[in-house]
């Protein structure tokens, strides 16, 4: 038997290290099988898409790719109800074969309540990591269909998507000399908590028996168990593509109704753009939209066990602004549309900053304070570079500023301004007033680092995704690989050693094959191991998977 046809096959009998697995031969397996449903699908096979959705969640290559994921997230620390995490080679390969379908049984989600910034709570469920690599290996034949099915203009929670396009696509939508002039904001309530069970098992395209398990699951806090009976099981993977599969179809719905012919597009000017569970809908009258297009929007979300949320849904102009994904969207006086940092999005944001030099900052050195602002503050500004946020970043970098002045007169209460002045505050290339600090990394003289100005960040424009593009269509490869290689080198501004490294490897992991789509998921590997005499040379140097550099370490290659 050729080693592909055992990846697409059922796991073999003996146990696989997890060390030994070759990620190149599985991720080839996956993403051949999900192109073909994918063609099977835009043909209308169902019997096909079935046939290979089937296969990919029984195969080795889908339970080892599922795996991946639980272990790699920023969770995969956190446990459900059993207490089980699976944070070494051999739990990891012993959970190939608690991924069955025979006798599965979900178990109970872990509840907690987490904090929201008005001051109430949102709950929140754990699953085990027997249910979460379950609902991963379920997705990877859902999410194909959900992407070819869904929404045109849906942003939220789909692979190379994100705010930035929900964003780009609200100016191009009200930019225009002949744009609509009223907004209908839409807020679902309680959206994850409220999805019609009944609507689920009947429309979503998978296993109805491991989707019943999910749904009926029930919930544990203060060890008292908790049926539930509406809402998909929120915290878990699977979640997201649950409800853009119950939000999707509302576009079409409202192009069938206000768009049907060229006169009734341009006399009612209807449009779509959403977000997960926050959504835009525009329109040329306020009447059109309250009378006509809420109530169908209502009836279209009651058939599927959700409302509109009050309190958060309402008609405003173009004139006056609206906030949207923390950004203010504005039509000025003279006629220009603007996307600022929302004010509220600005508060939090120092909130979150004062918090963080507040708590940790008696306890913390100048450098490795520095260290933790500048993750907030470049986080921050990537999010908010790609509208007119210049005002906003200058604004944002004096109230730092005063915050880490507070900072350093209480540290040191005997000293005068001019000595705390001194010690922290330094000019570097002509700026004045540049917060500084010595951050120790294992070598023999600590290195000196700078705070971040937010107002550094350039300016630049987001280039929209295209409509139609489908992530597992193979026809869509080369433009998804020119779009994340531009993504990449846009978040390695200034860590020139890692653009290099990223522009050499073509954005790939040189050990998997695999895309790179975010810097968090990347390590950097020394082929040649520093306790062997190693250097820092780019030569020497390469980016891989997190998951992928373990695997080398664990074989000892480099030695």
């Amino acid at each position: 038997m050729s080693a592909a046809a055992t990846l697409a096959g059922a796991a073999p009998r003996g146990a696989t290290p997890w060390h030994s697995i070759l990620w190149k031969k599985v991720w080839r397996t996956v993403r051949r099988l999900q192109v073909r449903i994918v063609k099977a699908l835009q043909a209308g096979r169902w019997g096909k898409v079935k046939a290979l959705t089937y296969l990919l969640t029984h195969s080795f290559a889908g339970r080892a790719a599922a795996i991946l994921r639980v272990v790699s997230n920023q969770g995969a620390t956190t446990p459900g109800v059993d207490q089980q995490v699976w944070n070494t080679p051999e739990s990891k390969t012993a959970a190939f074969r608690t991924l069955t379908r025979r006798g599965y049984h979900s178990q109970p989600l872990r509840r907690v309540l987490i904090p929201k910034s008005n001051g109430q709570t949102r709950p929140l469920g754990i699953p085990t990591m027997r249910d979460r690599a379950m609902q991963a290996l379920y997705l990877l034949g859902l999410d194909p269909i959900a992407e070819t099915r869904g929404d045109t203009n849906s942003y939220g929670f789909r692979r190379h998507r994100g705010c930035a396009d929900a964003l780009v696509q609200c100016h191009r939508l009200l930019c225009k000399r002949t744009s609509p002039g009223w907004i209908l904001e839409g807020d679902i309530k309680a959206c994850f908590d409220q999805i019609s069970h009944a609507w689920l098992l009947d429309q979503v395209p998978m296993d109805k028996e491991v989707l019943r398990q999910w749904l009926k699951a029930g919930y544990v806090r203060k060890r008292v168990w908790f049926a539930t009976t509406e809402g998909t099981p929120q915290g878990g993977i699977a979640s997201p593509v649950l409800a853009n599969l119950t939000l999707d179809g509302l576009q079409a719905l409202l192009r069938e109704r206000f768009g049907a012919t060229r006169s009734m597009r341009e006399r009612n000017r209807i449009h779509l753009v959403r977000y997960a569970d926050d959504f835009i809908i525009t329109g040329t009258s306020q009447e059109l939209l309250r009378d006509e297009v809420q109530p169908l929007v209502e009836q279209f979300l009651s058939e599927r066990g959700l409302r509109l949320s009050p309190e958060k849904t309402q008609i405003t102009h173009i004139d006056e602004g609206f906030d949207f994904l923390g950004q203010n969207v504005r039509r000025y006086g003279n006629g220009k549309v603007l996307l600022k940092p929302s004010r509220k999005n600005v508060q939090t944001f120092l909130e979150g900053i004062r918090e963080e030099i507040r708590t940790t900052g008696c306890s913390r050195t100048a450098g490795q304070l520095i260290e933790a602002l500048n993750r907030k503050i470049r986080g921050w500004a990537l999010y908010h570079r790609h509208g007119s946020s210049g005002r906003a970043f200058g604004y944002v970098d004096h109230q730092i500023h005063q915050a880490l002045w507070r900072w350093a007169r209480r540290r040191h209460r005997g000293e005068s301004a001019h000595w705390v002045r001194r010690r922290y505050w330094r000019t570097v290339q002509g700026r004045s007033w540049v917060f500084v600090g010595e951050l120790l990394t294992g070598k023999e003289k600590p290195i000196t680092v700078e705070l971040m100005r937010a107002a550094d960040m350039r300016i630049v424009y987001h280039v929209l995704i295209r409509h139609e593009a489908n992530p597992y269509d193979p026809s869509w490869e080369s433009y998804y690989e020119a779009r994340l290689h531009r993504k990449m080198e846009g978040q390695l501004l200034g860590r020139m050693t890692l653009t290099a490294l990223c522009h050499r490897q073509k954005g790939r992991c040189l050990a998997c094959g695999e895309l790179f789509t975010d810097p968090s998921e990347w390590h950097l590997h020394h082929r040649q191991w520093r306790v062997n005499g190693g250097d820092e040379r780019w030569s020497n140097l390469e980016l891989l998977h997190i998951n992928c550099h373990r695997q080398i370490h664990s074989q000892g290659v480099g030695n």
